[in-house]
């Protein structure tokens, strides 16, 4: 059965789902410290980048971004 038929669109409020997508792209490339110290136009571009991620630029706030930091660091944390 094909999966992106069933798929959610994912949205800027979906912090967890972020975070296992940030955290399938780039693994143990960051951890808890570099995490935190991503700029934030760097972070809202992957983001962007997520497959299924239907948000936009112009929705994006700095309180959405760091729930998806910290939601990334316990995905992180998860995965150790």
């Amino acid at each position: 059965m094909n999966e992106e038929k069933f798929a959610l669109p994912i949205h800027w409020n979906d912090y967890e789902d972020i975070a296992m997508g940030l955290y399938e792209k780039f693994g143990d490339d960051f951890n808890e410290s570099k995490i935190y110290r991503i700029r934030f136009t760097d972070l809202m571009n992957w983001v962007l980048e997520i497959p299924y991620f239907q948000g936009t630029k112009e929705e994006c706030n700095e309180g959405h971004l760091e729930q998806i930091q910290s939601a990334w660091v316990y995905e992180w944390r998860d995965n150790q």
